[in-house]
């Protein structure tokens, strides 16, 4: 049986820095890591993600570093013994006892290396130097001619984390280092080189199939694979003059797999064992869970141009999505535990979708196994954003290794059901200015997006849809970021104009949008020490890195709300705004469902604190945006749109039972006067539909637009609307009764209104920082009462829930005296 033994003591840092001659010549080093965090970690630098730190740290990324340890492991001459690198950041020489025994340049990428004949009995050296990326990238575009990229650095030459270089809400951290497990392997006879699994339906019944490459020490005989899964085993023999098999396991009637919104995530543990044909020795084994279902991406022409809609297990699915970057810039410490804590906040915001965006890394394995547990769709995107890519050696030869080796990890996963060819490349290409600075016949990466990575996914994953970008029309012959056709990325909203001119577009399915706005205010005081924080102190500013990010932030609260005069209501109004904003983008795509069948948010997650598109930032705290991604994204769903016929409620069910109920609305005065109710006995939204009901005239229409508010309820959903944006609604000044009372995990603070109350906030952060609240964006009618469920470990009374500061609503910021 294949043995293996990690390597991830012992190690040291090399720091002989010229010029800085402060550092020490080593330091411990931490493996898997970079060198970062072992500079970090011995308090030789500052941290980068405090204050303006990052520029301190930016000679790292500069230089090149040597790592190095001493292990035991005696030759053998029966054993085959490799040295494994799951993954090196990035370009790198790797010697053994004074011997070279590879060279890597990618990151993305597992390496293998037999060292059979270079171990010593004792006393092992393995030293791994890594070369300065900045360095490479300086050769490589030597070597290929300078390409377009949308962000600085050599991100697109090379195949690395791109976001490295910086990104708009991420730092310039250049990293190196060991950053995946390294281990020594031995094994005899034969062991599994590479085994390809997929799980689909065939009918009623579970389709398994494998196919496996098989590695030979020397003269190694037969060997036999068997495969077993729900009872059902079968084994193949696998002659001596050939190293690859492929089968299938047919698995009667399995329990079906289903985004986490529909039904249940049974998963079966597969095993694949490789035994010796003469003498059944248990050789190697492959062991994974794995669910059953179907996966098709329609994008059959209709009457509206061309669908993009998702099928899952024979159903069209409107999916509420988020992107995800990485959640750290230094991802080696992201645990299984952090993980699972952020899938299951995208869980709870009633998200059942996360593309793993092309300008990161594919996750590592416990990702993507939480989200099969937790029915947590995954949209993953190949590793080329924002920028061209030349499609010359050695590159090419790159991309090809680090896909073989990603696809054939990543596809047994059921939560995962796309290849994405790239992030807005070939938009960049068709309009952002690439065209006249490629030099006719000059590669710019379209040949991996429609040659290249859809051969390699029809040849290892052919189950799984592949779509070569988002956003992507289908064809070269339609503009690429088209309404009518394939997946959209709406930016002009946040960059150029106000957020009510998202209700212009009704895409097919839109893979990318969203507006910016601060972290919470805990992690902004953790990470920003200027006296006093304004938006425009150092390091509020240094932790905005969109280009005009502050401009945009004041200039998307007109028309809708007035500009902030102090650092607290700037932080309130543009969160708020960012929260608005989206909710605003969502209900309205997912009212016109019969068109649109995805709204996939940009972005869920931060890698460090900054002023950014999340809806959970770098600590995990939920921004406003957050509570409204869950109110938007509700399997039922109730809103107020505009229709040619007017005002129309509209019940939008992602739920696999009707929703059948009266739906009954007024027209109110501010002060809770009513003007005009109507009531409807029965509205039947089947399941997987959009139903518009028209408002009555008398509820739809305004004697007074900026003292009014139409409010619709149906059953334990309510929609309101406004006639006017907040500027121009004449809301009062807050007046609110608070009762706090003890639960067994915090508080229950139960707000009471005496007049309305607009979105009311309650910021759990201001009373602990390590507070969550359950619920935000809340709107009361006068004599209304709502109760905030606060887990907390602090002691807190009603003088804490400070007015104005711990309690926030619309009406303080608009407030008609």
């Amino acid at each position: 049986m294949i043995s293996k033994t990690d390597l991830h003591t012992g190690w040291t840092l090399n720091c002989n820095v010229a010029g800085k001659p402060d550092l020490p010549k080593t330091v411990p080093a931490h493996v898997p890591g970079c060198v970062h965090l072992d500079l970090l970690a011995s308090r030789l630098i500052p941290d980068p993600y405090i204050d303006v730190n990052e520029i301190t740290n930016d000679w790292i990324g500069r230089e090149d570093w040597t790592y190095r340890c001493r292990f035991d492991a005696s030759p053998d001459a029966d054993l085959v013994q490799e040295l494994v690198f799951d993954g090196l950041d990035t370009v790198a020489t790797i010697l053994l006892n004074g011997e070279e025994i590879g060279q890597t340049f990618n990151m993305h990428r597992t390496y293998r290396f037999d060292v059979s004949d270079r171990l010593k009995a004792e006393g092992n050296e393995l030293v791994v130097t890594f070369r300065s990326a900045y360095a490479y990238g300086s050769e490589m575009e030597a070597h290929y001619g300078y390409r377009p990229n949308n962000y600085p650095g050599p991100g697109n030459l090379m195949r690395k984390m791109a976001c490295n270089f910086g990104w708009d809400w991420g730092p310039t951290l250049v990293t190196a280092g060991i950053w995946k497990p390294v281990r020594l392997e031995r094994w005899a006879k034969a062991r599994l080189a590479e085994t390809l699994v997929s799980a689909t339906l065939a009918g009623g019944d579970g389709m398994v199939k494998v196919r496996a490459k098989i590695a030979r020490a020397g003269d190694a005989g037969d060997c036999r694979i068997t495969a077993s899964i729900g009872g059902v085993t079968h084994s193949e023999i696998v002659e001596a003059r050939s190293d690859e098999v492929s089968f299938q396991v047919r698995v009667p009637s399995p329990q079906i797999w289903w985004p986490h919104h529909l039904g249940a995530q049974p998963l079966y543990p597969l095993r694949v064992e490789l035994h010796d044909g003469e003498s059944d020795e248990l050789l190697d084994h492959y062991a994974k869970q794995i669910g059953f279902r179907s996966v098709r991406l329609d994008t059959s022409p209709d009457e509206h141009g061309s669908a993009f809609t998702f099928v899952i297990n024979d159903v069209p699915l409107f999916l509420c999505g988020a992107n995800w970057i990485p959640d750290d810039c230094f991802p080696s410490r992201v645990t299984a535990e952090r993980y699972a804590s952020r899938i299951d906040e995208a869980k709870a915001a009633n998200i059942n979708l996360l593309r793993v965006w092309g300008g990161g890394i594919f996750e590592r394995d416990e990702f993507y196994e939480e989200c099969d547990r937790v029915g947590m769709l995954v949209w993953q995107d190949f590793l080329f954003a924002c920028a061209s890519y030349p499609e010359e050696e050695p590159l090419r030869g790159e991309v090809e290794a680090e896909v073989r080796d990603n696809v054939a990890r990543l596809m047994p996963h059921p939560s995962l059901i796309v290849w994405n060819g790239n992030n807005e490349n070939i938009w960049g290409f068709d309009e952002w200015g690439w065209r006249p600075i490629i030099k006719e016949g000059e590669s710019w990466g379209l040949g991996y997006y429609l040659d290249i990575l859809p051969r390699l996914c029809a040849e290892l994953d052919p189950d799984r849809p592949y779509y070569p970008g988002s956003p992507y029309s289908g064809t070269m012959e339609i503009e690429p970021n088209a309404d009518a056709h394939g997946c959209k990325h709406i930016w002009d909203v946040w960059n150029d104009v106000g957020y009510e001119v998202y209700r212009n577009y009704i895409p097919r399915f839109c893979s990318e949008f969203g507006w910016q706005a601060p972290p919470n205010w805990a992690t902004l005081e953790e990470s920003v020490h200027d006296a006093p924080l304004t938006p425009l102190s150092n390091g509020v500013f240094h932790h905005q890195k969109a280009t005009q990010g502050n401009d945009k932030l004041i200039r998307g609260l007109a028309g809708h709300l007035p500009e902030p005069r102090t650092m607290n209501d700037w932080h309130f109004a543009t969160q708020l705004n960012q929260a608005r904003a989206i909710r605003f983008a969502v209900e309205h795509m997912r009212s016109h469902r019969d068109i649109c069948k995805g709204a996939v948010v940009w972005q869920f997650n931060d890698c460090w604190p900054v002023t950014s598109w999340a809806a959970l930032d770098s600590a995990g705290r939920r921004k406003p945006l957050w509570y409204a991604m869950r109110q938007a994204f509700d399997p039922r769903l109730l809103t107020i749109q505009p229709r040619e016929s007017g005002l129309a409620a509209v019940a939008v069910n992602e739920r696999t039972l009707f929703w059948r109920a009266k739906i009954s609305g007024r027209r109110l005065r501010l002060d809770g006067t009513v003007l005009a109710e109507f009531e409807f006995w029965r509205l039947l939204c089947d399941r997987f539909e959009a139903k518009a009901f028209t408002l009555p005239e008398d509820i739809a229409t305004a004697d007074d637009p900026g003292n009014e508010v139409i409010v619709v309820d149906m059953l334990d959903r309510r929609a309101f609307h406004y006639f006017v944006e907040d500027i121009d609604l004449k809301l009062p000044k807050p007046e609110m009764r608070i009762e706090v009372s003890k639960r067994e995990s915090g508080y229950a603070v139960a707000v009471t209104a005496v007049n309305l109350l607009k979105d009311l906030c309650l910021m759990a952060d201001r009373l602990d920082p390590d507070a969550v609240v359950d619920t935000m964006l809340t709107t009361l009618l006068p004599g209304e009462t709502h109760v905030f469920e606060v887990e907390t470990r602090a002691a807190i009374g009603v003088a804490d829930i400070v007015v104005g500061t711990v309690l926030r609503s619309a009406n303080d910021l608009v407030s008609a005296g």
